[in-house]
C-alpha cells in the first residue's frame, strides 16, 4: 500500500515529535501534576503544569510508551502552553473527538496534534493518543491533587 504525500507528512511529523519531544522532562515548580497509566498497553505519562492566574505558564511531560502516546504528549504541550484552563480543557475535548473521527473546529489551536486524526482508523490506538490529554484533564479538574490514575476502559 503506497502512502500519499499527505500520509508521509503526517507520519514524519508524528515521528519527529516522538524522536524529539517538546517539553519533556520535570517541571521544577509544578502547581498541578498527575500520572496516568494505560493498563491495556502499559504506557505511563506524567503531566506537570505551572498555572498562574488561570493560565498555563509552563508544562512538561515524562513517561514511557509507544510512538503515538509520546508524540501526542509532545504535541499537547505545544497546543496548551499559554492557554487558559478552559481553553486547554476545550482543546482536550476536541482532540478526543478528532481521534474518534469527528471534525475539529479549532484545528489551528490543536496544531500538530491534528496529525493524529488518522488514529480514528485504529480504535485500539485511541487510548494511546489520548493518554496525555486525559492526564491534562484530570490534573486541571482535580487541581493537581491526583497523583496516580488509571485510564479506564469505556
Amino acid at each position: 500500500m503506497a502512502l500519499t504525500k499527505l500520509d508521509q507528512l503526517y507520519r514524519a511529523v508524528i515521528l519527529d515529535h516522538s524522536k524529539h519531544p517538546r517539553k519533556q522532562g520535570v517541571l521544577d515548580k509544578a502547581t498541578a501534576q498527575i500520572e496516568l497509566k494505560n493498563p491495556t498497553c502499559g504506557d505511563v505519562i506524567q503531566v506537570q503544569l505551572a498555572i498562574e492566574d488561570n493560565m498555563i505558564k509552563d508544562v512538561r511531560f515524562d513517561g514511557s510508551g509507544c510512538t503515538i502516546s509520546m508524540s501526542s504528549a509532545s504535541m499537547m504541550t505545544e497546543a496548551i502552553l499559554g492557554k487558559s484552563i478552559d481553553e486547554a480543557l476545550m482543546l482536550a475535548d476536541e482532540f478526543s473527538g478528532v481521534v474518534q473521527g469527528k471534525e475539529a473546529v479549532h484545528q489551528k489551536e490543536l496544531g500538530d496534534a491534528m496529525m493524529l486524526s488518522g488514529v480514528s482508523k485504529f480504535p485500539a490506538r485511541i487510548k494511546c493518543a489520548t493518554l496525555s490529554w486525559k492526564a491534562l484533564e484530570k490534573a486541571l479538574e482535580t487541581d493537581g491533587t491526583g497523583v496516580d490514575g488509571q485510564l479506564k476502559h469505556d
